[in-house]
């Protein structure tokens, strides 16, 4: 029986009454420990620890010499009893080999709960209960006072704190150097972590580990996981992404984004499902109608009936926001309109593509009941759009506000429900009788960046396209975080003053293949779309010709002049709002600075690559060497889109410039 191992000696009291026989001794029949300075009972003494090598008594808690042959008591458990008993009986579950690892764990778990070991008798399970007498829970570097209850260190020296040096439970007086010095309790501490410990690793054990599942490894239709709480495609995750776009890609998705087919997402296209659709890239939401983030703008739309509101006359339609639903109910009353739409999220960024003049994809799904321009049966994408207007207007339920967009078609290819060969043409805005009770009404006025190119014939980005801040779903990992690391060092240099071309440089010529777009847009004019010419970098990182920002805002005075009703009001600060983003340079454009380390790399990149064309021109013309000749033949039939001889001569020339900028 555990009974024996309570082989402890006990000492007086705060009033002076021994713990073991319950009697209040004489001080004549007392021993004062010189140590702890507490009282003992010299009856209820074992003469061994009567006995004192140095000149001063201690008693047997501060010697520390353990006594096998102490009588039973009753009363109050000691001092280190509780945590003795506990690290007992969870050796004595531990050496059971009868039990399995989880059943360990469970009767240590009960144990230290206070229900104990089913082997232990009903006296013993009282004296294995641990817990804080303040908090009720298992106690934090635990301290055991003289009566034998258990404290966290934390709630002790609080309650201590307050005055109060008798016991919460018992009220018994709690000795002043126990409140001065309290000890950590080692043994209860081994035991609550012998449990902690064996908990820890049957949770870890019961814990399910779900991997992350890679594009290449996905199957090629959008499949149902052990997590999914029902079958079918409501729960379904997503089949593999086939097109190399990123989540926040403007405008139609080409060839070059399609290794699969080589063809790009044509008008037309059809799947079964939204599932289906996300992995050609058209709409990325396979529930969400708007793709796209407030601060950058909306990418794509999903025509599926979800408002009464919407008009369909397939070259242009009338689109309703989200939001203003109550979501948490049922289907029968999620569709009803509760409160007003903002223009906030989602509708947020279809505002911001209306203002930029951004194109966005449409898919119509079968859904869409009400429109004779909706495909019989799943979804189809029906090309880009532009939002040429939004508004806010009161909906045809009659009570809430809600966000109207108007999107009219500017695709190259033909809509699927026409009989033309040719794409669109720029054509006049259609009459909407709404706007006359409109509010919040939004045109844009300045030029869009997606438009038609009377040159060309097409439409195009006459304007730099947004760049894109999410990660291509069919890179592989390793790629992926090439390219974020590449962004995230642009974006950094993009904050300090001239300091971005020189580092660019370094990038270009460690990863080629990603930075030959950053080159390509970093060291172009984004207005005349050519090589920087005294280039000029704007307080919001775009980079301009001189000539080209200033030609951009030639007669547009810093203050407007106003008036009204003959007086003169205060003058008001004209916005003049980057080509590129939104920001304001009216007081940069001020003064302008001419970057010149960027334009001293431009100019040392030219000459390198000039130097470069003609001793190319002189080994041609000199015969040259039939293998190298034969190399560069058998290597430029691997890309047809730029000579593999030329990207490599360009990163030396690179990397020659970027030596000189690091010389200088």
């Amino acid at each position: 029986m555990l009974t024996h191992l309570l082989t402890i000696q006990f000492p007086c009291d705060g009033d002076g009454v021994c713990m073991r026989c319950q009697v209040k001794p004489p001080s004549e029949e007392t021993l004062t420990c010189g140590t702890c300075v507490t009282p003992w009972h010299v009856s209820c003494l074992l003469p061994e620890s009567l006995s004192s090598s140095t000149g001063e008594w201690q008693c047997p808690d501060c010697s520390g010499d353990v006594v096998s042959s102490a009588v039973p008591v009753t009363g109050n458990v000691g001092f280190e009893s509780s945590g003795s008993v506990l690290v007992a009986a969870i050796r004595a579950i531990q050496a059971d080999l009868t039990l399995t690892e989880a059943e360990k764990a469970k009767r240590r778990q009960k144990l230290m709960s206070g229900g104990g070991d089913d082997r232990l008798v009903e006296e013993d399970k009282k004296k294995l209960e641990i817990f804080c007498s303040i908090c009720i829970q298992l106690p934090e570097r635990p301290i055991t006072t003289p009566c034998g209850h258990n404290f966290c260190l934390r709630c002790f020296e609080k309650w201590v704190g307050q005055g109060k040096l008798t016991c919460m439970t018992c009220r018994t007086k709690i000795p002043k150097n126990v409140a001065r010095n309290p000890r950590i309790n080692l043994a209860l501490v081994s035991a609550i972590r012998l449990a902690s410990v064996t908990k820890c690793s049957v949770e870890a054990a019961a814990a399910k580990v779900h991997h992350i599942i890679r594009n290449q490894d996905r199957p090629e239709k959008a499949f149902t996981t052990e997590r999914a709480k029902k079958t079918g495609k409501a729960n379904a995750a997503s089949g593999r992404i086939y097109v190399t776009i990123p989540g926040d890609h403007f405008g139609p998705i080409p060839a070059e984004n399609d290794p699969t087919r080589n063809q790009g997402v044509l008008v037309g296209e059809s799947w079964e499902d939204r599932q289906d659709c996300r992995q050609w890239g058209a709409h990325f939401p396979h529930i969400a109608g708007i793709a796209g983030q407030s601060a950058v703008g909306a990418q794509s739309v999903a025509l599926s009936g979800g408002y009464d509101d919407d008009e369909d006359h397939g070259e242009w339609f009338l689109y309703t926001g989200s939001g203003g639903r109550d979501l948490g109910g049922n289907k029968r009353t999620n569709k009803i309109q509760s409160s007003d739409q903002s223009f906030a999220k989602m509708n947020e960024a279809l505002r911001l593509s209306c203002k930029m003049g951004y194109p966005v994809r449409v898919v119509r799904s079968h859904k869409e009941k009400r429109s004779a321009y909706a495909p019989k049966e799943g979804v189809r994408y029906d090309g880009v759009y532009r939002i040429e207007k939004c508004w806010s207007n009161v909906g045809i339920q009659g009570s809430y506000k809600v966000c109207r967009y108007l999107f009219v078609r500017c695709d190259n290819e033909p809509a699927p429900w026409t009989s033309d060969e040719h794409g669109d043409r720029p054509r006049p805005l259609p009459n909407i009788p709404e706007l006359k009770k409109a509010t919040d009404l939004f045109v844009r006025k300045e030029s869009p960046s997606w438009d038609f190119d009377e040159a060309e014939g097409r439409w195009k980005w006459m304007k730099s396209p947004p760049v894109s801040r999410k990660a291509v779903a069919a890179l592989d990992p390793e790629e992926r975080k090439i390219i974020r690391k590449a962004k995230n060092g642009n974006n950094r240099l993009l904050k300090g003053k001239h300091r971005l071309p020189l580092v660019l440089l370094l990038y270009l010529a460690q990863y080629i293949t990603v930075i030959w777009v950053i080159f390509d847009t970093e060291f172009g004019c984004q207005i005349c779309r050519k090589v920087l010419s005294f280039p000029v970098t704007t307080p919001c990182a775009h980079n301009f010709c001189k000539a080209c920002l200033e030609a951009k805002f030639a007669g547009v005075s810093q203050v407007r002049e106003r008036s009204r009703g003959g007086r003169t009001l205060r003058a008001k600060k004209n916005i003049m709002t980057c080509p590129c983003c939104t920001t304001d340079l009216s007081d940069f454009l001020q003064n302008p600075q001419v970057n010149r380390e960027m334009m001293e790399v431009i100019e040392n990149l030219k000459k390198k690559e000039e130097e470069a064309e003609s001793s190319k021109d002189t080994a041609e013309s000199s015969g040259g060497n039939n293998g190298e000749s034969e190399e560069e033949e058998g290597t430029q039939t691997v890309s047809e889109v730029e000579p593999p001889a030329k990207r490599i001569k360009l990163v030396d020339t690179v990397a020659a410039a970027a030596t000189d900028c690091v010389g200088k």
